[in-house]
C-alpha cells in the first residue's frame, strides 16, 4: 500500500495549487450557464441532455452524454453553488484515487518493487493531465478512468477466480456495471472490455498472434471464449444504447473544430489523420508545449507527400508494429522458458509458466495464474505470485496506449477536435507503463552498475521534471487570462479572440479591440471573433464601424442571430425603421438546427423579436406588436429572463385599453423579476388609472427604493403627484429627476413643465433652456406643445 499512498499523494500535492483557480474556457459553458445544475430544473433532463445542456437528439447536439459528470457538477452546485474551490477539490481528488487504483494495477504487473513505485510516481505527475484535472469539464475523463480502472481491475479478478470459485461471475457483473458506469462519465470508457480482452488472451493465457484462431478451432478452454463472447455481447450492448439514446445520428462540428475533415482533398485528410497519432505521441513523451485548444490551424494540414512530417509519421507507426511484434512474437523454446523471469528488476525463477509452441498444440491451454486447488485438494506447495513477463506487459501496455484513444482517431466518425490533452488522460495510463517497463527491460540487460544506475536515475530524473512542469502548467489555468495568453503560441486565432472577451470584461477597451483585431490577422472569417469587435464598438458608439464587423459576422455565419439582433437595434435606433425591421424578421425565421448553442441561439431570436415588437409599439401598431410578443413567448428558452418581454405586453394591451389582460402581463413580469423597476412603474401607472391610488403610489416609492439613482421613477412619481394636484411635492420629484438625468431631453423637459404647473417659473425657466441645449432643433415644436 506504501507505493499506491505515496503515488496519490504526489497527484493530490501537485494540483493544490489548482484549488485557488477560477472556472476557465468550456467550464463557462458546462457550469456557469448549464441550465441542468440549476435546482429548478428537473435532475432527469440530466439523462435526455448532452453535456452542455443541449437535448441530446438535437440536431446541434455534440452528442456528448456524460450524465454522471453532469451529476456530479449539479452535486457541487447544490453544495457550493459557483463557487469554483469546490469543483476544484473534486478534480485533484478524483485524480489523487485514480493515481492510486493505477498504483495498484501496476503492482499486480510489475511485482511489489520501485519501478511499480516509478509508474505510480510518473502518471501522478504527467503533465498531459493538467487539461484533465486543473480544467474542471475535465473531470469527464478523471471519473471515466476511475471505473474504467475499476473494471479492469474487476476483470482481472474474473480471470484469476475462473473455475475456482463461484464468486468469478460476480467480479464479471463488477466489470461490466464500472465499464457502463465509465462509459456514462466519458465515451471513451466503454474500450475497457477490449482492453480487459486483451489482458485476458495475451497476458493472462500469454497467448500469441498465431495460437488464437487453433485455439478457437480445436475448442480449447471454453471458459476464455465464454468471458471474451460476453464482453463483446455487453460492449455492443452498451454502443448501441449510446447510438439509439442520441437519435441514432452522429455529431455535426463546425470546419474550424476539425479542419481536415472538412478538406476536399483526400490526400490531406489520409496524411494528417495519420499524423495526428504521432502528434499525440509527442506530446506524452515531450508535453513541453502545451494549449487550452489544437483547433483551427493549431496543427497545419499535412497537404502533400513531400511535407517533412509524414517522416515522423513512418517513425511512429515502424516504432508501433515493432513494438507489437515484439509482443506477440512466438515464445521461443529458449529464453524464457530457462526458468528466468524479471520481477521488478530482478531475475526470477517463479514467473509465468512458459509453453512452447509444441505445447500449446498437444494441450489444452492452461491460465499463466495456476488454480491454487487441484482435484479438490489444496496443493501443498506454497507458490509466489507470478507476474506476466515483459513481452506480456508490452502487449497490455500497447492496448491501454491505443484502444482508449482509437474513438479521437476520425477513424469511424469525425470528431470536434483536432488534438485534445485530456483525451489522453486514459491513454498515458498505458504511456507510463510501456516507459516503465522498457526502462526496466534495459535495467535488467545492462551488466555494469553505472549503467543500471544511468537507467534507474533518469527515470526519476523524467518523474521529477513531469512534475515541475505540472506545477508550472497549473499555474496557466488560474485564470482565463493567463490561460489563453500561454495559448498565443499555439492556437494565435482562438487565444486572442478569447484573451480579448477576457481584457473586455475587465474594461480594458483599446486592449481588448487590439486583441480581437490580432485574433483576425491569423484567421478572417471567425464569425464570433467579427461579432465581438462589432460588439465592442457599439459599446462604444462607433455604429458604422459596428454594422461592418456585424455584416462581415453575418456573411461568415449566415445563422449568427445575434449579430442580426445587434445590427437591428442600431438600425432602429439610427431611425432606419424599415431596415430595422426586415433585420429583425429575418433573424426570428433562422430555424436552430445543426447549431452548435441552440439555446443561445433561441435567445438571440425572442430579443429580436421582442425589439420587432418594440418597434411596432413605438409605431402605433399595437396589435402587430402584440402578435409579435406573443411569437416571442413561444419560441422563449427556459434561461431567457422575460421580465421586459411581458412588461411590454401589458404596455400595449394598456395602450388598448385592455386594463385586465394589461394587468395580467405587468404582475407576470413582477413574478418573474420582483425587482424589475420599468413593471413598477408601469403597474404604478395603471393601478392610478383605475382609481387605487394608495396602491400606485406603493408601486412608485418602490421603484425609488429599488435604484435611487435613476431619474425616471422619480418622473414617474412626479407625474403621479401631478395628475394628485401635490405640487410642490411633484416639483421636488422633477428636480430630483432632472439633475439625475440632466442629459435625458424628456425627462429635463417634462421637469420644466411640472416646476411651471406648480407656479416654480424661474426654476422652470431654468430647465426650459437646458432642454433646448440638448435637442435644439426639437426645442420649439416641444415648448409650443408644453403651452
Amino acid at each position: 500500500m506504501i507505493a499506491e499512498l505515496v503515488s496519490s499523494a504526489l497527484g493530490l500535492a501537485l494540483y493544490l495549487n489548482t484549488l485557488s483557480a477560477d472556472f476557465c474556457y468550456d467550464d463557462s459553458r458546462a457550469i456557469k450557464t448549464n441550465q441542468d445544475l440549476l435546482p429548478e430544473t428537473p435532475w432527469t433532463h440530466i439523462f435526455y441532455n448532452d453535456f452542455w445542456g443541449t437535448l441530446l437528439t438535437h440536431s446541434g447536439s455534440h452528442k456528448s452524454y456524460r450524465p454522471l459528470c453532469t451529476l456530479s457538477f449539479r452535486l457541487n452546485h447544490a453544495i457550493g453553488g459557483l463557487n469554483p474551490w469546490s469543483y476544484h477539490l473534486v478534480n485533484v481528488l478524483l485524480h489523487a484515487a485514480v493515481t492510486g487504483l493505477f498504483t495498484s494495477f501496476s503492482k499486480i504487473l510489475l511485482g511489489d518493487g520501485y519501478w511499480t513505485f516509478m509508474a505510480g510516481l510518473m502518471f501522478a505527475s504527467h503533465p498531459i493531465h493538467t487539461e484533465a484535472v486543473a480544467g474542471i469539464v475535465g473531470r469527464a475523463d478523471v471519473g471515466a478512468s476511475l471505473f474504467f480502472l475499476l473494471s479492469l481491475l474487476c476483470y482481472m479478478k474474473h480471470c484469476s477466480t475462473r473455475g475456482a470459485s463461484a464468486r468469478t461471475w460476480g467480479w464479471f457483473l463488477g466489470t461490466g456495471l464500472c465499464a457502463g458506469c465509465s462509459m456514462l462519465w466519458k465515451e471513451q470508457g466503454v474500450t475497457v472490455l477490449a482492453v480487459s480482452a486483451v489482458y485476458d488472451v495475451f497476458v493472462f493465457h500469454r497467448l500469441k498472434m498465431k495460437q488464437i484462431l487453433p485455439a478457437i478451432y480445436k475448442r480449447k478452454n471454453l471458459s476464455l471464449f465464454l468471458s471474451i463472447s460476453l464482453l463483446t455481447f455487453w460492449g455492443t450492448s452498451l454502443l448501441g444504447a449510446r447510438l439509439y439514446w442520441m437519435g441514432n445520428k452522429p455529431p455535426s462540428f463546425s470546419n474550424s473544430d476539425n479542419p481536415a475533415a472538412d478538406s476536399d482533398s483526400l490526400l490531406a485528410r489520409t496524411l494528417t489523420f495519420f499524423y495526428l497519432p504521432t502528434k499525440n505521441l509527442w506530446l506524452l513523451l515531450c508535453p513541453d508545449t502545451l494549449s487550452f485548444d489544437w483547433s483551427m490551424d493549431a496543427v497545419p494540414l499535412l497537404k502533400t507527400i513531400c511535407d517533412w512530417r509524414n517522416l515522423h509519421t513512418v517513425a511512429f507507426y515502424t516504432g508501433l508494429l515493432l513494438l507489437a511484434y515484439y509482443g506477440l512474437k512466438s515464445p521461443s523454446v529458449e529464453g524464457d522458458c530457462n526458468g528466468k523471469f524479471v520481477t521488478n528488476g530482478k531475475q526470477n525463477a517463479n514467473g509465468h509458466s512458459c509453453h512452447s509452441e509444441v505445447e500449446y498444440r498437444n494441450s489444452e491451454i492452461k491460465p499463466s495464474f495456476p488454480s491454487k486447488v487441484e482435484n479438490g485438494i489444496k496443493n501443498n506447495v506454497s507458490q509466489r505470485t507470478r507476474l506476466p513477463s515483459t513481452e506480456n506487459i508490452v502487449v497490455l501496455s500497447l492496448s491501454l496506449l491505443i484502444i482508449p484513444f482509437v474513438p479521437a482517431t476520425n477513424l469511424f466518425f469525425y470528431v470536434g477536435f483536432v488534438i485534445a490533452e485530456r483525451v489522453l488522460y486514459i491513454p498515458s495510463m498505458g504511456f507510463c507503463l510501456l516507459i516503465t517497463v522498457g526502462a526496466r527491460a534495459l535495467y535488467v540487460k545492462v551488466q555494469k552498475r553505472f549503467l543500471k544506475s544511468l537507467i534507474f536515475y533518469a527515470t526519476a530524473t523524467l518523474i521529477v521534471f513531469y512534475g515541475l512542469k505540472t506545477a508550472i502548467r497549473n499555474g496557466d489555468w488560474q485564470n482565463e487570462e493567463m490561460l489563453y495568453r500561454s495559448g498565443i503560441k499555439v492556437n494565435p486565432a482562438k487565444a486572442w479572440g478569447n484573451l480579448g472577451n477576457v481584457l473586455k470584461s475587465q474594461s480594458k477597451i483599446s486592449e481588448a479591440e487590439s486583441a480581437y483585431r490580432n485574433a483576425l490577422y491569423y484567421r478572417s472569417n471567425m464569425a464570433d471573433m467579427l461579432y465581438n469587435l462589432g460588439l465592442l464598438l457599439q459599446e462604444n458608439s462607433r455604429f458604422a464601424e459596428a454594422l461592418h464587423y456585424y455584416k462581415l459576422a453575418i456573411g461568415s455565419r449566415p445563422t449568427l442571430a445575434s449579430a442580426y439582433l445587434n445590427t437591428g437595434i442600431i438600425l432602429m435606433n439610427q431611425g432606419k425603421t424599415e431596415e430595422a425591421r426586415r433585420t429583425f424578421l429575418k433573424c426570428s425565421e433562422i430555424p436552430d438546427e445543426n447549431l452548435k448553442d441552440p439555446h443561445a441561439h433561441k435567445s438571440s431570436v425572442t430579443s429580436c423579436l421582442y425589439n420587432l415588437g418594440k418597434l411596432y409599439h413605438e409605431q402605433g401598431h399595437y396589435e402587430d406588436a402584440l402578435s409579435v410578443y406573443k411569437e416571442a413567448i413561444q419560441k422563449m428558452p427556459r434561461q431567457f429572463a422575460p421580465q421586459s418581454l411581458y412588461n411590454m405586453m401589458g404596455e400595449a394591451y394598456m395602450r388598448l385599453s385592455k386594463l385586465p389582460e394589461a394587468e395580467h402581463w405587468y404582475m407576470e413580469s413582477l413574478r418573474s423579476k420582483t425587482d424589475h423597476i420599468p413593471a413598477h412603474l408601469t403597474y404604478g401607472k395603471l393601478l392610478a388609472l383605475t382609481g387605487r391610488k394608495s396602491e400606485a403610489e406603493k408601486f412608485f416609492l418602490k421603484a425609488i427604493e429599488l435604484d435611487p439613482t435613476k431619474g425616471n421613477c422619480y418622473m414617474h412619481y412626479g407625474q403621479f403627484l401631478l395628475e394628485e394636484a401635490r405640487l410642490i411635492e411633484a416639483a421636488e420629484m422633477a428636480k430630483k429627476a432632472a439633475e439625475l438625468d440632466s442629459t435625458e431631453f424628456d425627462v429635463v423637459f417634462n421637469a420644466a413643465h411640472m416646476l411651471r404647473q406648480a407656479s416654480l417659473n424661474e426654476a422652470a425657466e431654468k430647465y426650459y433652456d437646458l432642454a433646448a441645449k440638448l435637442r435644439p432643433n426639437g426645442w420649439s415644436s416641444a415648448r409650443l406643445l408644453a403651452g
